[in-house]
Order: structure tokens, then C-alpha cells, then sequence
């Protein structure tokens, strides 16, 4: 029997999927922005004299690196409130996971960055009476920032897709609402495909624009 694509039915409801889209894309830039924060924050903790700190932040890093991005989900959003005594909201629990989760990650790409500079460039600043802020601003930072800069893109595409996850939180993303539209129509072969079809769309110049950057850096070095 031949399958009879209807994607006429599934489309009617396309303000859904632009309505999960627009979700989608707000929880991937909000984590990400949150993320940098975090992961420079713990990259500072990782790089510190401090024994506390570090050991802080590896723990950290260890245990978002470590667990599936699913399970954390799920636990933010059950397990949490229970250990507090509180409720937590569902789109609180998820940009609060996928903020910490990829703020893990980007850490240990802008520590690998930052290591990977020559320590004699640190004490040649040092030498010529520059302090240490002023010689990872000017010196260090600039020259690791291009190393950090295709896997941080990476990343940041393999962010977009970990949205989908928040879906089972029923927070109405792209994959929720692709799965409201199949309740409807009774069409998951083309609820999905569209779905996918829409993740493409907005990740194939990111993935294209990663590689052209690492290209780039590649020629330059």
C-alpha cells in the first residue's frame, strides 16, 4: 500500500510550528547567552589559585558533563522542587538546565582555549610590567578566542538541537508543538517531517558558517 502524503492538513496548523520555532530559537540564544556567563565564570574558577574554587567548578563540570541532558531536565523539574520544598516552573526548570549544561561545555572550550597560548606570552607581558588582567585581555584572549571559535559554534548548534528535549517538560517548543499537530491532523509522517524540515532550515548555515570560520582560521595559522 502506498503511503498518500497529506502536508496540506499538518501546514493549516503552521502557526504552531512558527509559534515552537520562535520558543525554540528564544530557550537556544537565552541558554547560550546565560551559558557564556556561566562557562566564563567556571573557566576563571578552573584557572584559579584557589583549590576551593577549582575543585567547585570541576565538580560542576563533571556532573552536567557527565548526565544526559534529559535526565536533568527531568530532574530539575521533579526532583528539585522536592529537595527545596517549592515548585518550579516548567520554562524556569528549562532554561535553567540548558544554561548550566552548556555553560559546562563552553567552559572547558574557553579553558582548552586559553591553556593552549604559549605561557611565555603571559610572562613576556609580565616582563614588559603589564598586570595579569591586562595580558589576558590584550594578549591572551584575542589569540584563544580564534581557537575557541569553531567549537564554540559547534556547541552552540548542538545546543539548538538539545532544545527539543524541553518538550517533555511540556514546554511548547518546536518538538511539542510538532507532536500537538499530530494529535490533531493524525499525520506524524508529515508533523515530523516538517518538523525537521524547520530544524534544518535554521541549522544548516550555522553548521556551514562553522566550518567556513574553521577553514579560515586554518588558512591564517
Amino acid at each position: 500500500m502506498t503511503y498518500k502524503w497529506d502536508f496540506h492538513s499538518v501546514w493549516v496548523f503552521y502557526d504552531l510550528f512558527l509559534e515552537g520555532l520562535w520558543i525554540t530559537v528564544l530557550y537556544t540564544f537565552g541558554s547560550i547567552f546565560f551559558g557564556v556567563i556561566i562557562g566564563f565564570a567556571t573557566c576563571g574558577a578552573r584557572l584559579s589559585r584557589f583549590k576551593v574554587l577549582k575543585a567547585v567548578a570541576r565538580v560542576y563540570q563533571e556532573i552536567f558533563r557527565c548526565t544526559p541532558l534529559l535526565v536533568q531536565l527531568l530532574w530539575f523539574y521533579y526532583a528539585f522542587p522536592l529537595l527545596v520544598g517549592g515548585s518550579i516552573d516548567n520554562r524556569v526548570a528549562a532554561m535553567l538546565t540548558l544554561s548550566l549544561y552548556v555553560g559546562a561545555f563552553y567552559a572547558e572550550i574557553f579553558r582548552g582555549g586559553i591553556v593552549s597560548i604559549d605561557r611565555g606570552q603571559r610572562e613576556a607581558a609580565a616582563a614588559i610590567g603589564m598586570s595579569p588582567w591586562q595580558s589576558m585581555t590584550r594578549i591572551i584572549l584575542p589569540q584563544a578566542i580564534k581557537r575557541m571559535l569553531p567549537s564554540f559554534i559547534n556547541q552552540s548548534v548542538i545546543q539548538f538541537k538539545n532544545t527539543s528535549l524541553v518538550s517533555v517538560i511540556s514546554v511548547a517548543d518546536l518538538a511539542y508543538m510538532a507532536a500537538v499537530v499530530n494529535g490533531q491532523t493524525y499525520r506524524p509522517l508529515e508533523s515530523y517531517t516538517i518538523m525537521a524540515g524547520l530544524y534544518i532550515v535554521m541549522l544548516l548555515p550555522l553548521t556551514q558558517a562553522a566550518d567556513w570560520i574553521e577553514r579560515r582560521l586554518r588558512a591564517s595559522d
